[in-house]
């Protein structure tokens, strides 16, 4: 019966995507975790493969709207892509399997990864109930906006290698508010980021010793197409700020719940 609920839960992460541009992809880890089973370590990798087939079937569509800025997503891909190879090769290896604490506590990676990853649900559930306020304005580029753009591009590559989360409610303000892109247009430019930067991690974190279902993500991620395309058709009709508003206080409640998970396991 679960099973089933967790498949539902696939449809509403691809349902997101169509419709924001961001914010389902990082319901997918609780997903394989608290629906499938898969402990955090394998869910961060099993999910770069969901977040990222699906968000390029998004692009994909979103391409023969023309809402996608192919110069500005390769601005921001290619030092994303530097981000998920140093969080997959050299952040994540060398985190030890377990962390000893005062008080006799003892930190696994498994919990260190989902509660950095629920804190990080936390900010991007403040960055959607905040959205209101990423629309398009009149700026004037500065010298340092290339920059700026690199420095986050790999930054939301970091967080996609280490959480498996795509990272839009990172790029789409980014797009918004550092390139004056307008809300429809990063929505389909954050598609095709996240896409490049969670096919590439996942590919990259394949090895002999890496067991992977290609069953439960082939059918997970099918069913993240059919919420997808439902919600790429009704986009046009939605007012997306204030479904990010009603979506992020979803995303708190989530990450809020899996905080507490692992701070109950951390001192069971």
């Amino acid at each position: 019966m679960i099973e089933y609920l967790g498949y539902l839960a696939a449809v509403a992460m691809g349902l997101s995507l169509g419709l924001i541009g961001g914010g389902g992809s990082i319901l997918t880890v609780p997903i394989l975790v608290y629906f499938f089973n898969l402990d955090g370590i394998s869910a961060t990798t099993d999910s770069l493969f969901v977040v990222g087939a699906t968000a390029l079937f998004g692009a994909a569509l979103n391409i023969k709207r023309k809402l996608v800025d192919f110069k500005t997503g390769i601005l921001f891909a290619v030092p994303s892509f530097f981000g998920v190879f140093v969080a997959r090769r050299f952040i994540l290896p060398f985190i030890p399997d377990q962390i000893s604490l005062p008080m006799d506590l003892v930190v696994t990676k498994s919990i260190l990864i989902l509660a950095s990853f629920s804190i990080l649900m936390i900010l991007a559930a403040r960055s959607m109930i905040q959205s209101g306020k990423y629309k398009k304005q009149s700026i004037v580029l500065g010298e340092g906006y290339n920059f700026n753009i690199v420095i986050k591009g790999f930054l939301v590559g970091c967080t996609t290698g280490f959480v498996g989360a795509g990272g839009g409610f990172l790029i789409i303000p980014a797009l918004v508010l550092l390139l004056n892109l307008s809300m429809r247009v990063a929505v389909g430019t954050s598609l095709a980021i996240i896409a490049a930067n969670s096919l590439f991690g996942f590919f990259i974190s394949i090895n002999e010793d890496l067991v992977v279902n290609w069953q439960l993500l082939i059918t997970v991620t099918l069913l993240g197409f059919l919420g997808l395309f439902v919600g790429y058709i009704f986009s046009p009709y939605v007012k997306e700020h204030r479904l990010k508003q009603g979506f992020g206080f979803f995303v708190l409640l989530v990450g809020l719940f899996i905080l507490g998970d692992q701070i109950l396991r951390l001192t069971a």
